[in-house]
């Protein structure tokens, strides 16, 4: 039995039928058609989504159907008879040999398509008159970043490693360098495109935005030199910094910007050498600017602490939290902060307080100004643990030193982790050590340790939101671990560093395909999420279930084999995560022998931000 619409009096109808075999009059079987049910106009069970009757069709089939009056003849239909498929292999031709390929790009290219990138790729390939395959090359460099990062040209020679290749034969290797180019010449482009699309889709939640900066190292001898951009001297991108990772080659720094919901949003990039608080001011106002994001509050750690910073967000109609080193506070608001009156305890783990403070402050035009602030400090147990943890030796070195003062030679290096603690320098300056030992004990301030102990366990965020209630700023700030996985990810999962590129267009060009392999990592996070019903779960809704690296290793998995006749079957859809991972997309890859169009057809069915 089977479902059909026909059309009556130009109404369209279904109808449930079964067909069978019976002769004629000359012998000749024929099929003849019964009607078991008449179910109804289309209009009255239609529920205005994409092709209803082959979705009714395809329920009725798995014995869900979508109308209740037909679930009495599910069980009335008979088991499908497995289909044999005879696969003829002949010795020594190519098909003895496997050569699994890669089929991620279903549903890959189905975040690539939805996120509107193919489509803006046609346009500036036609308005710029582009030989070579420019949305090939994306997507070439977007997958391999999300499936086995490697360098550009090995990215280049993997097109052959999927199902089906992602470069035609005509594109030249060293076009994916030109694409480079054309990626760096329109970044804001496909940012704004791309912000456009999931704000569409699924909608985006920009009132808080969280802001930090990484950087990553290049391995090479020496720093870039100063150099041109629109007729302008800049300094060279690569330069000798702090950096994260403790590396001595030059570095690049990547300010990330990052919404509530988890997804990043936009990235800039600043010489090595660009103190972290430095970034802010033009990062927000060259990548923000454009997205049209209405006021938001921007939440960053303590390297973003500047009243300049402040005063800049507030005159573009912005907030602001950001943590504040309590030990680096004025006495006067430190005394407060340490006091014991105005707390509020949850437990006895965990107490804050707050207060409203007036400040003035100079903005970066040199004008001095007044702004109101709300300081939260809250005290937790557990920060307190760890840091005690974390001193543990370098306090029990201070116990010991009390104990037997004079038996202590202070190396240059235990001297530049007490000097804080000093009085005053007596100091050998070739040696770095004490002059005289006996005297160590005595210049230790003891109030300047008791001040450093006594602090353990504190914290102090400043924010410009005056009304917000202090655990909901406690609350937001906290959120701002998240895009601390979003650069482990970045360097890890998705291997952006070391980078290889050496121009300022490719490096730009680099972090712009990793950013955007973030996304769609994080967007399919969030659909396995909601697959699982674990939305829910707001701290962990963007990753739940799903590493990073899981996700990675699940894609990876999922290939493909040619058999004679062109025939294929899938590999290791039986795999948890990869399981999971298909049906969170809307996948039911079934056991049993697929030809290539129906392969190709899978992608129409995939459905990620919708």
């Amino acid at each position: 039995m089977y479902i059909e619409k026909f059309n009556n009096n130009g109404t369209a109808y279904l109808r449930l039928v079964s067909s069978k075999r019976v002769p004629n009059k000359n012998g000749i079987k024929m099929p003849q058609k019964t009607v078991v049910l008449n179910i109804g106009p289309l209009s009255r069970f239609d529920d205005g989504k994409p092709e209803y009757v082959q979705r009714l069709k395809d329920s009725f089939k798995a014995g869900t159907p979508l109308i209740d009056s037909l679930i009495p003849f599910v069980e009335k239909q008979a088991a499908p008879r497995p289909q044999k498929v005879t696969v003829t292999f002949t010795q020594g031709e190519d098909e003895c040999v496997a050569r699994p390929k890669y089929v991620a790009p279903i549903i890959l290219d189905r975040i690539f398509q939805e996120l509107g990138l193919a489509s803006l790729c046609a346009t500036i390939k036609h308005s710029e008159n582009i030989s070579y395959d420019l949305a090939g090359f994306l997507r070439l460099l977007l997958f391999g970043r999300v499936l086995a990062p490697a360098s550009k040209m090995a990215t280049v020679r993997q097109s052959e490693d999927y199902f089906e290749p992602l470069l035609g034969k005509q594109d030249c290797s060293f076009n994916v360098y030109e694409a480079l180019d054309v990626l760096a010449a329109h970044k804001e482009k496909f940012i704004k495109r791309m912000n456009s699309s999931i704000e569409k889709a699924i909608g985006r939640n920009t009132s808080k935005i969280y802001y930090d900066v990484t950087n990553f190292f290049f391995e090479i001898g020496g720093a870039d030199p100063d150099e041109e951009v629109d007729g302008e001297t800049v300094k060279g991108l690569r330069q000798r910094g702090v950096s994260k990772e403790n590396r001595r080659e030059p570095i690049v720094q990547m300010g990330l910007f990052l919404d509530d919901n988890g997804i990043p949003v936009t990235i800039e990039t600043f010489p090595g050498n660009t103190l972290d608080q430095a970034t802010l001011r033009p990062a927000f106002r060259k990548s923000l600017s454009g997205l049209d994001f209405e006021r938001y509050v921007l939440v960053a750690d303590r390297g973003m602490c500047s009243y300049l910073n402040a005063c800049a967000l507030l005159d573009a109609g912005h907030g602001y939290i950001v943590s504040k080193s309590l030990r680096k506070t004025v006495g006067k608001e430190r005394a407060w902060a340490l006091s014991d009156e105005g707390w509020t305890k949850i437990g006895d783990d965990f107490r804050f307080k707050s207060h409203g403070i007036k400040r003035r402050v100079k903005d970066e035009n040199g004008q001095v100004r007044e702004i109101m602030e709300q300081v939260v400090v809250y005290w937790s147990r557990k920060f307190y643990e760890r840091e005690r943890h974390e001193h543990a030796s370098f306090l029990a070195f201070l116990r010991r030193l009390k104990d037997s003062p004079a038996s202590f030679r202070v190396t240059r290096q235990e001297y530049g982790r007490l000097a804080r603690f000093f009085k005053k320098d007596v100091v050998n300056k070739d040696t770095g050590e004490i002059t005289d030992s006996a005297k160590l004990l005595s210049l230790i301030d003891e109030q300047k340790v008791e001040e450093f102990t006594s602090s353990m366990g504190y914290y102090q965020i400043v924010t410009s939101e005056l009304e917000m209630p202090a655990l909901e700023v406690i609350d937001t700030y906290h959120g701002l671990t998240r895009i601390e996985d979003q650069f482990r990810v970045m360097k890890s999962t998705l291997e952006a560093r070391p980078i290889y590129v050496r121009t300022r267009e490719h490096i730009k060009a680099h972090l712009l395909v990793c950013l955007i392999a973030l996304v769609m990592t994080r967007l399919l996070q969030r659909r396995i999420a909601e697959a699982n019903d674990a939305a829910r779960d707001k701290e962990r809704q963007w990753s739940y279930g799903m590493s990073s690296d899981r996700l990675q290793a699940a894609l990876r998995k999922w290939k493909i084999e040619t058999l004679p006749g062109e025939n294929f079957r899938f590999c290791d859809v039986d795999d948890e995560d990869l399981s999971k991972v298909l049906s969170s997309v809307g996948l039911n890859i079934e056991k049993r022998i697929y030809s290539r169009g129906e392969v190709r057809q899978m992608k129409s069915s995939v459905s990620v931000l919708v």
